[in-house]
């Protein structure tokens, strides 16, 4: 508060004991009144301003309160001092006055160091644990007394602490995701970039004659298709996780593009001895989507499948629509997936166990891509129930209704 906000709350103060004496007695007695509340009340409202601005050299928080309450009490005693001798009042009333005030002075200071000490043990809970927070530690809940401004600066700093320590562990987890990515990474490009190497190599130098030569050189191809479907899905994923979208959606009649996502890649399951097949509802209704993405994931989720699906097996596409729109599933009738392995499924990098993939062929980002691809059309995919094989849903929105 400043000072001449101080002032005019004394003026209102002092006009309303002059006004109450007034009227309850006479106008002498009222600007009497008036005069002796003004003359005690300017010096110790001084005062109290000048402490206020330089309390801190008092020290501690009960320390200032004490000084405080002490300077203005001395202040009051020092002017009822004054006034008694002014207006001639007798020795014994004004002792027995400043007596009275002396008393009520100590009284106050001692409640106020009291007090001070309270305020002070929730400061220094609430400090210590901020400076526990600072180092990186987890101090336990900081027990305030509750009810006051103090204890909702504690419930704020705990909640800064919850906050910093999700944080963290969103860090650590980014951190590890980060390195789990990088090595993942790394043997796959390692992997095909090695093979290649050894073939050229083997090639130039003439080490193998021609026959395995051509063996080595008919392997290139597979492996130049490796690295490309392992880079597409890194850009492709990158973008996707960046919010780099700048595909549109139109609506898109589901059956059709089964169909042709299922021709293309039958002449693949054909050469592995699978046999792949559409079964699409008649009464599809059309999908709000992007053709090209789409494809891609239906592409991905069927060469996964066929992946994992040994010769004689079987990989159906169907979709059937549902409360939410339409239902896509891609299913095959492999060894499944492992209990361990499910909630894993849609990681980037993940294989799964050794039982799972009858090839060693793919990088492990199909179905994260997939995944992402389904979220930005606002679907979700998931490990469907099976009792045998493994069955992969996901969701379409369908079109808007034409007004």
């Amino acid at each position: 508060m400043n000072v001449r906000r101080s002032f005019e709350l004394l003026g209102v103060a002092v006009l309303a004991g002059g006004l109450t004496m007034w009227f309850k007695y006479d106008a002498r007695d009222g600007l009497l009144t008036t005069v002796l509340l003004t003359l005690l009340g300017m010096p110790v409202l001084a005062l109290t301003h000048v402490f206020a601005r330089r309390r801190g050299r008092a020290g501690s928080l009960s320390r200032q309160f004490v000084v405080g309450v002490g300077l203005v009490v001395g202040a009051a005693l020092l002017g009822v001092g004054v006034l008694a001798s002014v207006l001639f009042v007798s020795s014994h009333d004004a002792f027995t006055m400043a007596l009275l005030l002396a008393f009520a002075g100590a009284l106050s200071a001692y409640s106020a160091w009291l007090l001070a000490n309270s305020v002070m043990r929730d400061i220094r809970t609430v400090r210590d644990g901020i400076v526990a927070i600072g180092k990186g530690d987890h101090p336990p809940k900081m027990d305030t007394t509750p009810g006051d401004e103090i204890a909702d600066l504690a419930e704020a700093a705990e909640r800064m602490r919850r906050q910093l320590a999700d944080r963290e562990a969103e860090r650590d987890a980014a951190e590890a995701a980060r390195r789990h990515l990088i090595a993942g990474i790394s043997h796959d490009l390692r992997t095909p970039l090695t093979s290649l190497q050894l073939v050229s190599r083997a090639v130039d130098d003439g080490l193998v004659n021609q026959d395995t030569g051509r063996h080595y050189l008919e392997q290139i191809p597979s492996l130049v298709r490796s690295l490309d479907d392992l880079i597409e899905d890194l850009f492709e994923l990158s973008r996707l996780e960046a919010g780099d979208i700048t595909w549109s959606l139109e609506p898109i009649e589901l059956r059709e593009l089964i169909a042709e996502s299922v021709d293309a890649m039958k002449l693949q399951a054909q050469h592995a001895g699978i046999i792949l097949r559409a079964q699409p509802a008649l009464d599809l209704h059309p999908v709000l989507g992007n053709t090209d993405k789409l494809q891609r994931v239906l592409r991905n989720l069927i060469q996964n499948a066929l992946r994992h699906t040994p010769p004689d097996g079987s990989v159906t596409v169907a979709a059937r629509p549902s409360a939410d729109g339409v239902e896509v599933e891609v299913a095959d009738t492999g060894t499944g997936v492992q209990v361990a392995d499910r909630d894993h499924l849609f990681d980037p990098f993940f294989r799964g166990g050794a039982t799972m993939s009858t090839s060693g062929r793919g990088a492990g980002l199909g179905l994260t891509v997939c995944r992402a691809i389904v979220e930005v059309h606002g679907g979700r995919i998931w490990l469907a129930d099976s009792a045998g094989g493994t069955r992969i849903r996901f969701s379409l929105r369908p079109t808007l209704p034409e007004q």
